[in-house]
């Protein structure tokens, strides 16, 4: 099988990866310092079950790939406008384009039920130009559970004993090119990658700790174990949480997180959340898909947010005054 993965940072460099040590033929869309060092040396991978090298054709160009059987996007949500003017050379007629992203995903209302029936969120895909170069029919949903970083050009450690990718459809069908995929990742060693019936159930799970983390670490510029020592801040995060638990049963969606054991989970953790990361280093910010949109969603579904809309309005303060997010529009 014949996989690009478009944007080989921390994430997709850990996923082409385990899709090389599995048995596919993986190329890599990336830039700057991090395609230079994967062409000059290679990708390095430090993880769970050791240290892994490969060699990996890369390039910033897709047109030198050619058509794929699966393309993995796994850049962060800002860019998708531009991998969708980009992505073309990687399409044949059969193409998968799988995104492992955080956040509501572009494709999440397309085939919504309940009161998400009819509705629309123009600001996940400015231009409608996601849906005109990919459309829903090649789409496979992602989300990702693994804590990774690149250390330096090339190298990338992904902290903890695991690392998991659930993959779904969708419209909810298991088909035969998601159980290749998953195959694949199982044999490169990925620790789970489980094949859901209900991908749109797995986003709001992640976003239990996306949409709580993310903004308060963003306002206090520490990591998950140093922000949640503070009692109030983590009731606030206690409050968040059940806030997006209640955005996701007025969808239909039930979720069993216990918010007090969550953080007493990530509580130990001295993991900042990507969102942070990117804030520290100047990168453009994931805020309407992580943030603003599960609020638009809330919305929607005449769900009362107050604590989430305190805290993300915040954050979002901070990402517009350093330059890092502008809205859409």
């Amino acid at each position: 099988m014949k996989v690009c993965v478009f944007g080989a940072g921390a994430i997709g460099g850990h996923l082409a990866m385990r899709l090389a040590k599995g048995g596919a033929e993986v190329s890599v869309v990336a830039r700057g310092t991090q395609l230079a060092a994967i062409r000059a040396r290679g990708l390095t991978v430090r993880a769970y079950d050791g240290e892994h090298h490969a060699r990996l054709a890369a390039s910033e160009d897709p047109a030198e790939f050619g058509p794929q059987d699966v393309v993995v996007v796994t850049t962060k949500s800002p860019a998708l406008p531009q991998v969708a003017r980009a992505i073309g050379p990687l399409l044949g007629p059969e193409t998968a384009v799988v995104f492992a992203l955080n956040g509501i995903p572009w494709w999440y209302l397309d085939g919504a039920g309940g009161v998400l029936k009819g509705q629309h969120m123009p600001e996940l895909d400015p231009g409608g130009v996601l849906h005109g170069a990919i459309g829903i029919g090649r789409t496979i949903g992602g989300v990702v559970y693994s804590s990774c970083t690149v250390v330096e050009p090339g190298m990338i450690s992904v902290e903890g004993k695991g690392s998991r990718l659930i993959l779904g459809e969708p419209d909810g069908r298991v088909t035969p090119r998601i159980e290749a995929l998953a195959g694949l990742l199982r044999a490169g060693g990925l620790t789970e990658v489980p094949v859901t019936t209900e991908i749109r159930k797995e986003v709001w799970a992640k976003l239990m700790g996306n949409i709580s983390y993310g903004p308060l670490c963003i306002l206090t510029r520490r990591n998950l174990r140093e922000t949640y020592a503070d009692p109030a801040i983590a009731a606030a995060a206690e409050r968040m949480i059940r806030e997006a638990q209640t955005i996701a049963a007025a969808l239909g969606i039930t979720l069993d997180t216990d918010p007090v054991q969550q953080l007493a989970g990530v509580g130990r953790s001295a993991h900042k959340p990507s969102i942070l990361q990117d804030l520290e280093l100047g990168r453009q910010m994931e805020v309407e898909s992580i943030l603003l949109a599960p609020l638009r969603i809330a919305r929607m579904a005449g769900v009362a947010t107050p604590t989430l809309d305190l805290v993300v309005a915040l954050a979002r303060s901070v990402a517009e005054g350093a330059g890092l997010y502008t809205p859409a529009g």
